[in-house]
């Protein structure tokens, strides 16, 4: 066990996005300064650390800086080279490990992990050449072809019906290693959001319910209406994830329920995750201080939820109403006369479509009333899928 790092300390980060935005945030609440390390010039997190080291994640100089000012570090995304994490891991505390991001990297190790410690997941197919795409298994389709890396927000996927379409998919990724998933029957997607200290101590937020739209979360609500039973396992399998990974860190699972009432993990992520923003505001430890708290060693906090809360994603379309070419900043009065909405912006400079910008927080007494207030805001912000929550 490490010894706890007090407050008035330097924390690091690797990356530079909304997600090292809040964390930051969360972090110089609790008292700590945060050095960023990102290579891009004016990223969200950069606007609001306490040092910017500009600096690509495998640059040997950068990384030795960070190690030298910080007393541990983490990161923001799964995509920061496992190699800048052992890097650090060398001098100074890193949460999660260079080798849990490094499963949760790669869809075909993180499958093969999963499935080794006995998770269900949908039926796949692994393709890492012509021939694994010309002999799929039918009863793979309808499906969808997923590159192995660096694929996110429905990036680097393809829907397919036959198997000429997977072997024209396989081709249009470039001929890198993919997987082919089965479509599932589903009732809904939900997540969980664990947290896991270096003695193995755990703690799960309540279950969200996820919608999406043009592969990007649009909407999350929690806690997820679902049965009792659901919400139960869903929390233990993301617990016997996080286990298997000896996983120190905010790890998030994404889960298919299916029309049986069965769960399917879908994905992990080794950080934060869009779905648990709701935290922020309606839960007493959001998922960000969490974060902090494991990284410093501290003891882990509570994550009961105060009251029903609905996330909305606000992406870079709303800017640009009407299809008209020059983005226009949206009317935040029509979200903040909401007295139960919470407003986030993420500071970014351009926006562009489907890029994540912002998002509204929801809360209310019930279900139903944050629901509500959620349409409206839609809305009012011509955000489509009012009428379907």
């Amino acid at each position: 066990m490490n010894a706890p790092i007090p407050p008035g300390a330097w924390l690091g980060l690797l990356g530079g996005g909304q997600l090292g935005r809040m964390f930051c945030m969360a972090a110089q609440s609790l008292g700590y300064k945060v050095a960023v390390l990102d290579p891009g010039a004016d990223g969200p997190a950069a606007s609001v650390a306490d040092r910017h080291i500009h600096a690509d994640y495998l640059d040997a100089a950068g990384l030795a800086r960070l190690a030298g000012l910080a007393r541990a570090a983490t990161t923001e995304f799964e995509n920061v080279p496992s190699a800048a994490l052992e890097f650090l891991a060398r001098s100074v505390r890193v949460t999660p490990s260079a080798t849990s991001v490094a499963i949760a990297q790669d869809r075909i190790s993180e499958k093969t992990f999963l499935a080794g410690h006995g998770v269900a997941l949908a039926p796949f197919a692994v393709l890492r050449s012509d021939s694994d795409a010309r002999d799929v298994s039918p009863a793979l389709l309808p499906g969808i072809v997923k590159s192995a890396r660096l694929g996110y927000d429905g990036k680097g996927q393809i829907r397919v019906a036959t198997q000429d379409a997977v072997i024209a998919a396989f081709a249009a990724m470039g001929g890198v290693p993919c997987v082919l998933e089965h479509f599932v029957d589903l009732a809904c997607e939900v997540s969980v959001i664990v947290a896991r200290t270096d003695a193995g101590a755990t703690t799960a937020w309540p279950v969200a319910e996820n919608r999406h739209r043009d592969g990007i979360l649009d909407v999350s609500i929690s806690p997820a209406r679902v049965d009792r039973v659901v919400i139960d396992e869903a929390q233990r399998i993301a617990t016997v994830v996080a286990a298997a990974l000896d996983y120190r860190g905010v790890l998030c699972v994404e889960m298919f329920v299916t029309r049986e009432g069965a769960l399917l993990v879908n994905e992990i992520a080794p950080r934060p995750h869009n779905s648990g923003h709701y935290t922020i505001d309606a839960c007493i430890t959001s998922q960000f201080e969490q974060q902090a708290r494991v990284l410093a060693g501290l003891p882990l906090g509570d994550t009961r939820q105060h009251e029903p809360a609905v996330m909305i994603n606000l992406l870079g379309d709303i800017w640009f109403e009407s299809e008209r070419a020059t983005p226009r900043e949206p009317d935040w009065t029509l979200v903040l006369r909401h007295p139960q909405a919470k407003l986030h912006l993420y500071g970014k400079a351009e926006p562009r479509r489907g890029r994540k910008m912002g998002h509204v927080t929801c809360l209310a007494p019930t279900h139903e009333a944050a629901l509500a207030v959620a349409r409206s805001i839609k809305r009012d912000l011509g955000i489509p899928g009012a009428d379907a929550l």
